[in-house]
Parts: C-alpha cells; sequence; structure tokens
C-alpha cells in the first residue's frame, strides 16, 4: 500500500515542475526574446520481485518506484521578428545572446534587444544594465555619445555614429554564445549567465536587425494541449493516493 503512495507522490510531484513550466511559458508568451522550455522525466529506481511459488516465465517482476523531473531544457527555435521602426531595437536572427553588464560590473546575457538610450548616451536594457560594445581604437564610452537618430548598427552588428555628413564605425555589438545545451542558467529578467565550467564564446553566424525585436517563440496551442495532458496526469496521480487511502481504510474496517 505504501508504494503505491510514494509512487503517486512522485507522479504529482513531477506533473507539478511540468504545470510550473507551462504555466511560466503561457505568462511570457508575449516577452520579447523569450524561449519556451520544458521538464523531461526520468524513471526512479526500479525493482525486481523474486516471486514464489510456481513460476510461469523465468524472468522475476520488475516494477518501478515512480518518476522525477530531471532536466529543464530550453527551445532555442528562433522567434518572429516584430518591425518597431525604433532605432534602439535590436533583434537577433540565429543563436546568441546580446551581453550586458550591470552598475556594478556584474556580466549576464539576454536575447530582449528592446533597449533604450539613457542619459550619458549608451543603450541600456529595460533595468537600466548597458549593452556590452567592443569600441575600434580611438573610440570609446568617453567619446561616442548616442542619439535616437545618429547612429546604425549593420547586419553584422557593426556600429555606426554620424560624424558630420558621414556615418563612421566606431564598434562592434558582439553576440555570444555557450557550448553544449544548459550552458546558460536563467536569473530571471530575461537574463542569463554561464552555467559551472561553460564556455562562452563569440559567434559570427548571427545577424541582427535594426528597428526590430524577436518575438516570444512559445506555441500556444501546443502549451494548452499539454496542460491539459499534463493536469490530466497530475489528476490519475492523486487518485492513486486516494485509492490507497480507501483500500487502507476498508483493510482497518475488518473485523
Amino acid at each position: 500500500m505504501y508504494r503505491i503512495l510514494s509512487t503517486s507522490k512522485t507522479g504529482m510531484n513531477a506533473y507539478q515542475s511540468k504545470m510550473d513550466a507551462i504555466s511560466n511559458n503561457l505568462a511570457n508568451s508575449t516577452t520579447t526574446g523569450y524561449k519556451s522550455v520544458d521538464v523531461a522525466f526520468k524513471d526512479l529506481m526500479s525493482e525486481s520481485l523474486n516471486r514464489q511459488g510456481y513460476k510461469t516465465n523465468k524472468e522475476n517482476m520488475v516494477i518501478g518506484t515512480g518518476t522525477r523531473s530531471v532536466d529543464v531544457s530550453r527551445n532555442q527555435t528562433q522567434g518572429s521578428l516584430r518591425n518597431t521602426e525604433l532605432s534602439t531595437d535590436i533583434a537577433l536572427d540565429g543563436l546568441g545572446y546580446f551581453k550586458v553588464i550591470s552598475a556594478n560590473g556584474n556580466e549576464a546575457y539576454t536575447r530582449d534587444g528592446g533597449f533604450k538610450i539613457d542619459g550619458y548616451g549608451k543603450l541600456v536594457d529595460s533595468f537600466g544594465n548597458k549593452l556590452n560594445v567592443e569600441y575600434a581604437e580611438g573610440y570609446s564610452e568617453n567619446n561616442v555619445i548616442l542619439t535616437s537618430e545618429n547612429f546604425s548598427i549593420s547586419k553584422h552588428g557593426d556600429l555606426y555614429v554620424k560624424m558630420g555628413q558621414n556615418y563612421t564605425k566606431v564598434g562592434e555589438i558582439p553576440v555570444y554564445n555557450a557550448i553544449g545545451d544548459g550552458s546558460f542558467a536563467s536569473i530571471g529578467e530575461n537574463l542569463f549567465v554561464p552555467t559551472e565550467g561553460a564556455v562562452v564564446e563569440r559567434t559570427t553566424d548571427t545577424d541582427m536587425y535594426q528597428g526590430f525585436l524577436e518575438m516570444s517563440n512559445v506555441d500556444m496551442g501546443s502549451q494548452m494541449s499539454d496542460l491539459i495532458v499534463a493536469q490530466r496526469a497530475y489528476q490519475m496521480a492523486g487518485k492513486g493516493i486516494t485509492t490507497s487511502d480507501e483500500m487502507w481504510k476498508m483493510i482497518n474496517n475488518i473485523r
């Protein structure tokens, strides 16, 4: 009887994780650059029962002891691009992340290209984190001041600033990626940091589009159907607990 309880409990815990992930996806369906997540399950330890009496086959019965969530993977499928016509909006087409730097110098990575220009003429995200720019020789943060109308960004991330009648390349906006799946961990606010041991490298295979934003890649139809399946599985696991309780009650009432 206890086996039914423990196995059902693992199922409820696992599918609760699944429903939490789906709920998070649905809540971020309009978040710029958001990538949906999914939960993978794995069997817990199986046990082999040494059956007594006459055996109909040579194998002992193998039964499972439940399941658990083992991995949360992020779907890296490209989101659609929406034209905003704002010079400070930048969309990435391909794998990779922008690097942003907080006021205290901490680095993080994001797909959210909804930037704005702060009071110092720098591109920052909605939380004030500064977009990382690698300046060309002779240029730096001290002598490059951006306005909404004096700069342009090429498909390859080159940053040009209008000086007089011409645009001059003053640097480039690098794109970074990490080797291996799950190499970035979410820290909230659409920001990520490398996991322990992850190797972060620059990538040149990603295009940039100024005046566009990448939309979330959440598939609402798939998420809703997955939520229904997860809810039903959760209910079935819960039914195992109530059934076990009823069986225990029946046994206790035997006189």
